[in-house]
């Protein structure tokens, strides 16, 4: 991964003498747009042409050599970003979200210009403590992923190996940039990072490439793992892991990831589903569009990326993550639509469709981890059914959840992080559709609310514990066109856990 390294500077724009200096121009087109003084007089005169005013999208690229205006400005090139118009509150959501797309606007004119830095000026209008530093540098470095492991390099590709480092320019005091800054790192890299997994194909990324992952990641940190094999699965009666895995040559694996601090009341359970190849099994998925299944380990990916984040944060709250992980393939010893295995908790389910293995692992990890860490609150993330797609598009993350408190925080944290949920309901109507007549329950409920009787077999292995269940199908990849969410895995799910974990503390549930 490239890491950009990200500084605060209060050196003034004039005297940078970098790549790319970078502007904020916040405009409706109707009146002129706030801008920094720096600027105003060459803004004043664009807004007149009808050239720029500022709004959501539009960028103008200047080379200040060229222009009388520019006779204090040093910097190779100058770029004024639109912002859009700001709402009242400056702090809001909507404002948040024209900040990152702006931050993704920079990253695509500073890869066009093969710029290798850039000097950030803080729009010094906004209203908040940051001046937006958290939002900007966020899309900054999320629009400017690349996945280019595979490729072989031509010639002019080798000389720009892309952005090295951002210089952030603020007049203000350095605290409140700085901490943002680093927030921002931390989320936009660990979200980089789960792009990264789920990019890998399948023979590149399988359960042991989660545990090596893992073990990396506790090595260079006060994390602490466990890996459970094979026989251990087994011999922990993970009906549902071991049964998906029959098909397969690769062994599977239960990754588990924690981080305990020395003083603490209450612990988080975040749960994954890490599919890394998804066949259907027996009941093999059409071939067209199969190449994609190699996503379906999204879910795993961003459980154990947020904790690449939460090791750097330590906060006080204990966070276990668990990723089950297997490919579903359908060789000579795959499960067979009709059979019957028994999970982790002892209920017993009539698998009817093998291509619904998500579920079925993550019943295990749930019901295991709930009985083995005690959790507060449960939280698992998983690519689990195409039905999400056709009910919210590829907009919003499907949300369900026994818990009102849990499930208002999750949408608050998906507002203020740009990954939008939306809940849906639960009920005895929608667990009667996966009743089985020959077992506890069936894997499938029908076509009729496919999404929900997904979530409804997900929660026979949950308890009373406060749980929510996020449906990432339709956001893991072929994501809704953001500035700052390239093409291919978006990395959802990682950004909007931060988010829930920094306000954790004062959650009553």
């Amino acid at each position: 991964m490239n890491r950009i390294k990200v500084v605060v500077s209060g050196k003034l724009p004039g005297k940078y003498t970098g790549d790319l200096l970078v502007f904020i121009v916040s405009g409706d087109g109707k009146k002129e747009p706030a801008c920094s003084h720096d600027i105003e007089n060459v803004v004043q005169d664009l807004f007149q042409l009808g050239d720029f005013a500022g709004k959501e999208d539009q960028h103008c690229l200047l080379y200040p050599k060229n222009i009388s205006a520019f006779t204090a400005i040093a910097s190779k090139r100058v770029l004024l970003v639109g912002l859009g118009k700001l709402g009242k509150d400056h702090a809001s959501n909507e404002n948040r979200e024209l900040l990152r797309s702006a931050g993704g606007t920079i990253a695509g004119v500073a890869r066009e210009v093969k710029a290798k830095e850039l000097l950030l000026v803080l729009p010094h209008y906004l209203k908040t403590k940051d001046k937006g530093a958290e939002q900007l540098i966020e899309g900054v470095l999320l629009g400017g992923y690349r996945f280019e492991k595979y490729k072989s390099k031509k010639e002019e590709d080798k000389k720009y190996s892309g952005l090295k480092q951002i210089t952030v320019q603020s007049k203000i005091s350095g605290t409140a940039i700085r901490n943002s800054v680093d927030r921002a790192k931390r989320s936009a890299e660990s979200a980089i990072a789960a792009r990264n997994m789920a990019n890998e194909p399948g023979n590149k990324w399988t359960p042991q490439h989660f545990a090596d992952f893992a073990r990396d990641l506790a090595d260079k940190s006060s994390l602490g793992v466990r890996i459970l094999d094979k026989s251990e699965i087994k011999k922990l009666g993970m009906g549902g892991i071991t049964a998906v895995n029959q098909g397969s040559s690769t062994p599977p694996k239960v990754i588990i990831v924690e981080h305990t601090p020395k003083k603490y009341s209450r612990t988080i359970l975040l749960v994954g589903k890490g599919i890394t190849f998804d066949s259907g099994g027996v009941s093999l998925k059409p071939a067209a569009g199969m190449q994609d299944m190699k996503y379906d380990m999204c879910g795993g990916a961003a459980v154990l990326s947020t904790m690449a984040a939460v090791a750097q944060e330590k906060p006080d709250v204990r966070i276990i993550a668990v990723v089950p992980s297997t490919d579903n393939m359908s060789g000579s010893s795959a499960i067979k639509p009709g059979d019957i295995i028994k999970h982790y908790n002892g209920v017993t389910s009539e698998v009817v469709n093998t291509d619904a293995e998500g579920r079925l692992i993550l019943a295990d990890a749930l019901a295991y981890g709930i009985a083995t860490y005690k959790p507060d609150c449960v939280i698992d993330l998983a690519t689990l059914t195409g039905a999400v797609i056709v009910g919210l598009g590829h907009h919003r993350t499907g949300l369900l959840s026994n818990n009102d408190m849990l499930a208002n925080r999750l949408l608050e944290a998906g507002e203020a992080s740009g990954e939008p949920l939306w809940r849906l309901p639960l009920g005895k109507e929608y667990s009667k559709q996966i009743e089985s007549e020959v077992a506890d329950i069936k894997n499938v409920g029908g076509k009729a609310g496919g999404t929900i009787t997904a979530a409804a077999y997900l929660q026979k292995f949950v308890g009373e514990t406060p749980w929510a269940h996020l449906d990432i199908a339709g956001t893991a990849w072929e994501y809704t066109k953001k500035k700052y969410i390239p093409a291919g895995p978006s990395g959802v799910g990682v950004r909007m856990l931060l988010e829930f974990i920094r306000n954790f503390k004062s959650l009553k549930l």
